[in-house]
């Protein structure tokens, strides 16, 4: 009596360390450290990824670095119409075979000469950011007039120091650049065990909201607060004559302010900045509401 054939198994799912591995051996890869790369292996992270970053039916998303197109194939997958950006052409015969039969616009280059300009209005972006260019390529987004909000994998310590607030141990001047653009919400922090293979450090998932109903910050502010923050243990005071500021002309604009003469940078807040930059001369918008 002839044995009925097996049914045939259904094909492990694209983040499978099985199956990632796989793609890589077939093609010969390696993941390139200097370029970050580290894929996501976790079906619930990509899918927690996916659902806090708003990816539904006909939103524009835009994902940086989409690697073995893991992440790439959850947003598509729900519809979302899905720009990504990936610097390593390597990758030119895997993304065509994970990405087969999805309408995806591949742009092949390097996320830092990208036009963010160009993005539609209401463009969400949702990426596993590479580590090493995760405050310029935030910078770029806060910028991007058609950019509504990016949730990103980026390290521990930089979600923190996005969300953190005036007066906490991680706030500096990505806290500020932040907080002048909308508001941030930490959505989940991400096991080393997580990726393929294990980075370094634990990672966060967070989700930054831009307010365009505000003008952005006038570029001379921000250099502003770049300087009041540099040294954010030292007094404000030092940190503004270190940026060549004359000491009685910032005593006096801080005196104005009703700040005290001794006030640690990373203890004023940007509405006190904001005034005695003002103060200083330095004006545009960009006031916390």
């Amino acid at each position: 009596m002839t044995q009925p054939e097996p049914a045939p198994t259904a094909p492990l799912p694209l983040y499978s360390p099985v199956r990632v591995r796989d793609l890589l051996a077939r093609h010969g890869l390696k993941p390139t450290k200097s370029l970050g790369q580290n894929f996501l292996i976790d079906g619930n992270i990509l899918r927690s990824i996916a659902e806090a970053g708003g990816a539904e039916s006909g939103v524009p998303v835009l994902e940086v670095g989409p690697g073995l197109g893991v992440l790439t194939r959850e947003l598509a997958s729900r519809g979302a119409r899905v720009t990504a950006l990936e610097k390593d052409e390597r990758l030119k015969p895997v993304l065509a075979e994970t990405l087969a039969g999805l309408d995806v616009n591949v742009v092949w280059g390097d996320a830092l000469d990208f036009d963010y300009a160009s993005l539609p209005a209401g463009t969400r972006v949702i990426a596993n950011l590479p580590y090493y260019i995760t405050g310029v390529l935030l910078s770029r987004f806060m910028q991007a007039p058609g950019v509504l909000s990016a949730t990103v994998l980026v390290q521990k310590e930089v979600a923190q120091r996005l969300a953190a607030r005036p007066g906490q141990d991680n706030y500096g001047f990505l806290s500020a650049l932040a907080a002048l653009h909308g508001t941030v919400r930490h959505v989940r922090d991400v096991p080393r065990g997580a990726f393929l293979p294990a980075p370094d450090v634990t990672s966060s998932v967070v989700r930054l909201d831009f307010d365009r109903s505000r003008p952005l910050p006038d570029p001379a502010f921000l250099k502003f607060v770049e300087a009041a923050l540099h040294h954010r243990r030292k007094t404000l005071r030092n940190n503004l004559r270190l940026a060549g500021f004359e000491g009685e002309t910032v005593g006096a604009a801080l005196e104005a302010t009703g700040l005290r003469p001794d006030v640690r940078a990373e203890d004023v807040p940007l509405e006190d900045l904001r005034t005695l930059a003002q103060r200083l001369g330095i004006g545009g918008p960009g006031v916390i509401r």
